[in-house]
């Protein structure tokens, strides 16, 4: 007999919970990257804080959890020093690199 399970009763997905790799991250930032909107960008570093802890990104970045939280919710677009802390502090870096749709002469 099959168990009906309730809508109401699933847990909300979190993508941070799935953040548990150094590669699960890189590829998760990269597709973010990809669709060119600084808050998805913003909204997805803050899951990969919370993946890491927002009181440690907290200390390494030397903003305070709450203008963390405020920044990288995805409702505002943070400062470039905000985006490069965090990114510092996650010991990620970023890299340019043509489109593929963008031919070199």
């Amino acid at each position: 007999m099959t168990k009906k399970i309730k809508i109401s009763e699933l847990r909300e997905f979190d993508v941070a919970e799935h953040l548990d790799s150094e590669e699960a991250i890189a590829e998760y930032l990269t597709i973010v990257l990809e669709e060119n909107d600084p808050a998805a960008l913003a909204d997805a570093l803050g899951d990969v804080a919370r993946a890491r802890g927002m009181t440690q990104m907290a200390r390494d970045t030397g903003l305070s959890r709450e203008s963390l939280y405020k920044g990288l919710s995805g409702n505002r677009i943070p400062s470039t020093d905000t985006l490069m802390r965090v990114i510092s502090a996650l010991g990620l870096q970023l890299a340019v690199r043509p489109r593929p749709e963008v031919a070199t002469g």
